[in-house]
């Protein structure tokens, strides 16, 4: 089994830096890099992330850096944590710093809008000579930072790179779990954030805790058909990078997703939320070609597609619910 020393992660955000924790806390040399010298300039002089997780000291210590060769060249493994529609570009950038057989893990969760692949696909693209990983699960960046109890799943092609990822990451307080599905893994991670999207409108609207326990039960048969169709595993869609994330995200609004969704429902509008300065919401970029993909493949997924049709503004919010409740009654299985 290989030993991961130093680990380069990319994406100097809440869940990056939280990440960049994870791997200090179990012993590794990490450097974080980060796009705004600001950011990578508190972090040197405060040893904080202010602008992304203030008053959670980076301790153990790590390195920051502005300059994508200095964080990648030489490293063991890179965590890939920057939004998933710029995966491609950020890809073909550390490209020429990359060792080849370097594993590039991806943490962001997503469908590549423009062509509907999932992340790993896209990075065997670009990057041919890496090996692509995948890290999902229920997990919020501000509990992952203070050390709080976490659990998620790690997964590559090669099981033992698989375990090996895991164990350079696993300390007392954060727990890997292995796998080799990584379509399964990539499916649930992007379906759960357009389901939050679902479930933080019906929040918004205040439609009752039991109309969001029933969106988030026939949320999750959405995302295990389609999962399906696309090659992943039962077992991994009802994992923690599946229904665990999916239970997680759905009924907080510590979810950026679930909070988009819920300030929708409270009246604010797609074009207020997706403007400049806004926090992303993987969910709306996602939940498009999600719908389509499930086209392709002859799969319905009905609260997606609501999703869909209320971001582009062809579906009221009312409308959607209504829609939603007056299809062919059917069975349940």
């Amino acid at each position: 089994m290989s030993d991961y020393r130093r680990i380069a992660v990319l994406g100097g955000g809440a869940w990056g830096t939280a990440l960049a924790l994870v791997a200090a806390r179990a012993g590794r040399e990490v450097c974080l890099w980060a796009r705004d010298a600001g950011t990578v300039e508190a972090i040197r002089s405060t040893r904080e992330n202010p602008a992304y997780l203030p008053g959670i000291p980076l301790d153990p210590p790590l390195d920051a850096t502005a300059d994508l060769a200095t964080a990648v060249v030489g490293a063991d493994v890179v965590l890939l944590v920057t939004p998933a529609q710029t995966t491609r570009a950020m890809t073909s950038a550390l490209a020429p710093h990359l060792r080849p057989g370097t594993p590039v893990v991806l943490c962001a969760k997503g469908i590549e809008r423009d062509t509907g692949l999932l992340l790993t696909d896209v990075l065997a693209q670009e990057v041919p000579a890496a090996v692509p990983a995948v890290l999902s699960g229920p997990s919020f960046a501000a509990d992952v930072a203070r050390g709080l109890p976490t659990a998620v799943t790690v997964a590559a092609k090669d099981g033992a790179v698989a375990d090996a990822l895991s164990l350079a990451l696993a300390s007392p307080k954060f727990r890997p779990y292995a796998a080799t599905d990584i379509t399964g893994v990539q499916v649930g991670g992007a379906l759960k954030n357009v389901l939050a999207i679902a479930c933080g409108a019906v929040a918004g609207k205040a439609w009752g805790a039991s109309a969001l326990a029933a969106l988030t039960a026939r949320g999750f048969a959405e995302l295990t058909r389609l999962g399906l169709a696309l090659g992943g595993a039962r077992e991994t869609l009802t994992g923690l990078s599946g229904l665990g994330d999916l239970v997680l995200t759905c009924g907080s609004a510590q979810s950026r997703n679930f909070a988009f969704g819920q300030a929708l429902g409270e009246g604010r509008t797609v074009a207020e939320m997706t403007g400049g300065g806004g926090k992303l919401a993987e969910g709306a970029a996602s939940a498009a070609i999600a719908v389509e993909l499930g086209r392709r493949h002859g799969i319905d997924l009905p609260i997606c597609e609501a999703v869909a049709e209320v971001l582009a503004g062809r579906l009221s919010l009312d409308d959607a619910l209504e829609a939603l409740m007056t299809r062919p009654l059917k069975r349940e299985h």
